[in-house]
């Protein structure tokens, strides 16, 4: 039987994939995958997760989409690193990562599923990290290659879940106190939440 993975906010990182101003019409089911994001920036900051941000080719493809408040994050937010590898494990995130030797689990959200997102995840998992990608969080173009890219990941040793599971598992404990301002954000994005699972998930059945 394989090993149990848990998340663990204290071993933990966000990793926001390339969600740039010039994908956003032509990415399937875009402002869902927005609406996912935006909520786990808010877990973050209830749940102190640091977050790292990613940017492919930025002159050709624009920034992060000004949608994500990624200023609220504050110290939270350790980098926005622009790239050329489609995967995220560049020099800069092996560095940052190196300094803190206690983060096990990476997160992964952003675009696109098949492309910077699969490679990034394969990368993490090569070099040891336990990798979440969220269902709900990914999405392609073309929004056939997204379930075989899912697929590859967990053939490969990455985990598959959901925004709302993985914020419930990072929080754990209802007993805690700052229980109250993460339930409030579930509640706050349960119209989202529902938004995002109805037209992200219906296409990845091959899970």
């Amino acid at each position: 039987m394989p090993p149990i993975t848990k998340l663990v906010p204290e071993e933990t990182v966000f990793f926001l994939c390339d969600v740039q101003t010039r994908f956003k019409n032509a990415i399937f089911g875009f402002d869902e995958l927005v609406l996912t994001i935006s909520k786990m920036l808010k877990i973050a900051k209830v749940l102190e997760i640091p977050v790292v941000v990613t940017e492919q080719n930025p002159k050709g493809l624009g920034n992060t989409i000004p949608d994500i408040d990624l200023p609220s994050l504050g110290p939270l937010l350790l980098a926005t690193i622009e790239k050329g590898l489609f995967s995220m494990v560049t020099p800069e995130v092996k560095a940052l990562l190196h300094e803190r030797p206690q983060i096990k689990s990476v997160v992964i959200f952003g675009i696109e599923s098949h492309v910077c997102v699969l490679q990034s995840a394969l990368d993490f998992i090569e070099a040891g990290y336990n990798v979440h990608v969220l269902a709900d969080g990914v999405s392609s173009c073309n929004k056939e290659e997204i379930p075989f890219a899912l697929a590859r990941i967990r053939q490969s040793g990455g985990y598959i879940t959901t925004s709302e599971s993985a914020a419930f598992q990072l929080q754990r404990d209802a007993g805690v106190p700052g229980f109250k301002s993460f339930s409030n954000v579930i509640k706050e994005e349960k119209d989202n939440t529902v938004r995002t699972l109805q037209k992200l998930l219906q296409y990845r059945a091959v899970l």
